[in-house]
């Protein structure tokens, strides 16, 4: 069986022939009237060509070609469908829906993109009216941070990232941090993991603008709730990988390490795409005290000009017993992503304790 015929099918198929189907038999159902024919006829047009994020828009485009209803009818039409999709991510093509035909009725979509949010996530079609109404909008998310419903409190931040993946930024957010701000301190110390990874990331995109905001926001928590030092420790991730010491101290790993490095190697030395290398070494420490460790690996990546380009992973955080040894090794599939691409040459590997370089090795990568 060839690579091709094992691969996990792209993401673009969680809106194929089946699903499309579904949805249309899930309109009938719910609207008896609905031209399910007409429906899947102009939703399977070119659909092959279609990115995953423009098969959502092109499920919520043929909606609402078909549907006979002004807009108010036809949310309450969706309204009912929400519940019966079998796929939270297929949902949010609903959010979608009010925000390309909603812009004339703020109250109404804005209700409904909450309704929405709790059965996938309305956190790309929100920031259509964040784009349009900064602040009406803002000023309702403030609300819904206090919200009983955890995907509700989730969409207030992760709606208002000012660098949310798939979406446009919002620049004023990008610009003032503070605009959304009282959302995230209301969302500190929130007892859901879901709603926490948001705020993590709000916080996490800002530091690429403010990071001394971001540093200065989280050193005025009491990190003494478990929840918010999550939080903390997960938005200051970019930082941490920069070795930034205020980020470090934050999570109590300020200090030096005060250890040597032992058999620092990667295996195989060479490698080619699609195979696996280990990274291992034994950490061993020098002083009679306990130290927390936070422990990165760096790969300096060979570029197509032949220059390199550094890449931080996140290893793991270690508290260290004095005079104490731990042998430490990771996995890493050398493959190509969008975002990155190989190219041969011999890659740097470097040890990273508490922000410093201890030890570094190398690994060739062959075509």
């Amino acid at each position: 069986m060839s690579a091709n015929e094992t691969a996990a099918p792209a993401l673009k198929e969680i809106f194929n022939a089946e699903r499309l189907q579904h949805i249309a038999t899930e309109m009938s159902a719910v609207y008896p009237a609905f031209k399910a024919k007409a429906f899947l006829k102009h939703v399977n047009e070119g659909l092959a060509d279609l990115s995953v994020m423009q098969r959502m828009a092109r499920v919520s485009e043929s909606l609402h070609a078909v549907l006979p209803l002004d807009y108010a009818d036809s949310l309450a039409v969706l309204r009912e469908l929400a519940p019966r999709l079998n796929s939270g991510f297929v949902s949010m093509c609903l959010p979608h829906y009010v925000a390309s035909y909603g812009a004339h009725a703020f109250d109404t979509s804005m209700e409904a993109l909450k309704y929405f949010t709790t059965f996938g996530s309305s956190e790309f079609a929100i920031r259509h009216f964040l784009r349009s109404d900064l602040e009406r909008s803002l000023e309702l998310m403030h609300d819904w941070a206090r919200d009983e419903n955890h995907h509700v409190r989730r969409l207030a931040s992760e709606g208002s990232r000012p660098r949310l993946p798939w979406s446009f930024r919002l620049e004023p957010v990008q610009a003032d941090p503070l605009l959304a701000a009282g959302i995230l301190d209301r969302l500190k110390a929130d007892e859901s993991l879901y709603v926490r990874k948001s705020v993590a990331n709000h916080l996490n995109d800002v530091t690429k603008e403010h990071p001394e905001w971001v540093l200065d926001t989280v050193e005025g928590w009491s990190l003494e709730n478990k929840h918010t030092a999550w939080i903390a420790k997960h938005a200051l991730r970019s930082l941490i990988k920069q070795g930034d010491l205020r980020a470090l101290t934050v999570i109590g790993a300020g200090a030096k390490a005060e250890v040597e490095l032992l058999d620092v190697k990667v295996e195989p030395a060479v490698v080619r795409l699609g195979e696996t290398i280990t990274l291992s070494f034994t950490v061993r420490s020098l002083v009679p005290a306990e130290q927390r460790l936070v422990i990165d690996y760096a790969i300096d990546y060979v570029k197509a000009n032949g220059g390199t380009s550094a890449k931080v992973f996140k290893l793991k955080t270690l508290e260290l017993a004095g005079f104490g040894s731990e042998i430490v090794a990771r996995r890493q599939v050398i493959k190509d992503f969008t975002t990155r691409k190989h190219y041969a040459g011999v890659h740097a590997v470097h040890v990273v304790l508490n922000g410093e370089r201890l030890g570094s090795t190398a690994v060739d990568i062959d075509f």
